[in-house]
């Protein structure tokens, strides 16, 4: 009897242990709740909320993901410029979604006919904002050539509706952006049940000036978003999901949060754009490069090596002088001039027209030289820190019709710096920047390049802006011509151009640079790593564009991290 208790004993202790072990190597229970507090999630009675069922961002409307990594930006095998803009540096990329194709002249004519329906023209303060929308037709006129009917039909009749849009000035281009992020965004909400359903098709009655969308006034005051018209932007509980509870209405509005609202479209920089043209991708062996890319496709020649398309070129470029498509009856490109989107192979991301077509603007400002030195990832000269503006009230701030800001540009055109539903942005200032180590200003165009700091002027501790001399324009690094234009009390403008002797160079803070070669380029414009500037607010009939869009979560859409097993 006594060795059963000692047994039963021994066993209870066993037990006791084994129980204490697991419970010590037991993490502790989240089921349903969070891993900091242990609070339930997303529950139907209130307190925090958040979509944990979000898995990846939504591929945006005619658009290819590009896997980010490193490559050599520049580098350029045939140098015929001599000069610095091609000196090769290691750059890493991270991964972004960019067009398939350039933005067509269908795709801008439907941001025309928003803009013109929604800001009449007609209307004296609106008129402004239609007309400079418009692209430069006359960029086709030559003096000495017959362009007339691409200046009268390129940019509306249907037999050029997929062909790339050309006259937009780099101003035009970013402006598109911010109108093509606004509609997508628009028509994810409505389809998402944040937004009354058809509203956004209802333009001139429904959606009118005073009353549109605008993705940030919508996340940071959405009661305001649609003129604070609570029959358009619904108010609703969102669950923990993407779908909304109606039957749980609690004022939620979707939010950065929900996973839904898309960021924004923009034009690439210059180093994600001649990352996604060269395509090293498809030019590698386990994770060695074999060779360099001189063009978007692989090999040293224009023209295929394919049996079934043997010496057919694979881009739209001017060949020689006075051959912009070869002989009649067996053309060399297919085009004399632009061409139809797709009318080429893409390249090994599935971008097309990355070579040939049209040139187009990217987001950097230009410097005949790229800074690795100060930075090595997601390079872009250009950067020019706003903030929301606060009113008086402590809210922010929105553009009606009475206080749109317009500019006049150099040549004349006047173009709108907002529209009336936005948030007015003005510069950050101390209150940003005290203390910080990686920017100090708002305007970075200049940095380590052109600004005062720069120049061989430049008094280290100096605390008086251009004591030198007394003038800070007299020691400016960069002479550009500054032409000037007013506008008198009665609207007429008054254009005065810089002649002066003196100017050495065409660069300052307002030229862009534009990749890629075009209808009227030869084939060493071809190659990725070639670049060239040209001022911001002109045009010409031979640089388009394309958006951009960053992508947030993870570099890939692998379904399980590198190395690491199955879960």
């Amino acid at each position: 009897m006594k060795i059963k208790k000692i047994m039963a004993l021994k066993v209870l202790v066993v037990l006791a242990l084994a129980l204490g072990f697991t419970g010590c190597s037991k993490k502790g229970s989240t089921k349903g709740g969070s891993t900091a507090t242990g609070w339930k999630i997303n529950d139907k009675k209130g307190g925090f909320q958040f979509n944990d069922k979000f898995k990846q961002q939504e591929t945006p409307p005619g658009m290819i993901s590009v896997e980010g990594g490193t490559f050599t930006m520049g580098k350029v095998q045939d140098d015929v410029m001599h000069d610095w803009n091609n000196s090769p540096n290691q750059q890493h990329v991270q991964s972004f979604f960019m067009d398939e194709t350039e933005v067509t002249n269908k795709m801008y004519s439907e941001y025309l006919f928003w803009v013109k329906t929604v800001f009449p023209p007609t209307e004296e303060n609106y008129k402004h904002i239609y007309n400079g929308a418009i692209p430069d037709t006359l960029v086709w006129r030559n003096r000495l050539g017959y362009n007339e009917t691409m200046t009268n039909n390129y940019l509306r009749h249907p037999a050029y509706a997929d062909y790339p849009v050309v006259g937009v000035n780099w101003i035009q281009a970013v402006e598109f952006s911010k109108w093509r992020t606004d509609r997508v965004n628009e028509n994810i909400l409505e389809r998402e049940g944040y937004l009354k359903k058809d509203n956004k098709i209802k333009l001139g009655s429904d959606v009118t000036a005073e009353n549109s969308f605008s993705t940030e006034t919508y996340i940071n005051t959405p009661s305001k978003s649609f003129g604070g018209n609570e029959e358009v932007v619904l108010k609703k509980e969102m669950g923990g999901g993407r779908r909304p509870a109606a039957d749980t209405a609690k004022n939620v509005y979707a939010q950065r949060s929900s996973g839904l609202i898309l960021p924004e479209y923009r034009l690439p920089t210059e180093a994600e754009w001649e990352y996604a043209a060269v395509a090293l991708v498809g030019n590698r062996e386990y994770n060695i490069y074999k060779g360099q890319k001189k063009y978007p496709w692989s090999g040293q020649y224009t023209r295929s090596s394919k049996r079934q398309y043997r010496g057919d070129q694979l881009a739209n470029f001017k060949q020689g002088k006075g051959d912009y498509g070869g002989i009649a009856g067996w053309s060399d490109d297919g085009a004399d001039i632009t061409n139809k989107v797709k009318s080429y192979a893409p390249n090994d991301f599935g971008l097309y027209d990355m070579a040939g077509n049209v040139a187009e603007w990217v987001q950097d400002v230009y410097r005949p030289m790229v800074d690795d030195e100060a930075n090595d990832f997601n390079y872009f000269r250009g950067n020019v820190y706003t903030k929301n503006k606060i009113g008086e009230d402590g809210v922010v701030e929105l553009v009606t019709s009475d206080n749109i800001t317009y500019d006049t540009l150099s040549n004349g055109r006047i173009m709108a710096r907002n529209f009336p539903g936005q948030i007015a942005q003005v510069p950050v200032d101390e209150n940003e920047t005290y203390l910080r180590t990686q920017f100090s200003t708002s305007d970075n165009r200049n940095y380590r390049d052109g600004d005062r700091q720069s120049t061989r002027y430049y008094k280290f501790n100096d605390s008086e802006e251009g004591s030198e001399g007394g003038s800070e324009e007299k020691f400016r690094m960069y002479e550009a011509p500054k032409h000037s234009i007013s506008a008198d009390s009665l609207g007429k403008m008054n254009k005065k151009f810089d002649k002066s002797s003196k100017r050495t160079t065409l660069v300052d803070d307002n030229v862009r640079v534009y990749k890629g070669g075009s209808w009227r380029d030869r084939a060493y414009w071809l190659d990725p790593a070639s670049r060239r500037f040209f001022p911001q607010d002109m045009a010409t009939d031979y640089i388009g564009f394309r958006c951009a869009m960053s992508k947030v979560g993870p570099k890939s859409n692998k379904k399980t991290p590198r190395g690491n097993p199955k879960k």
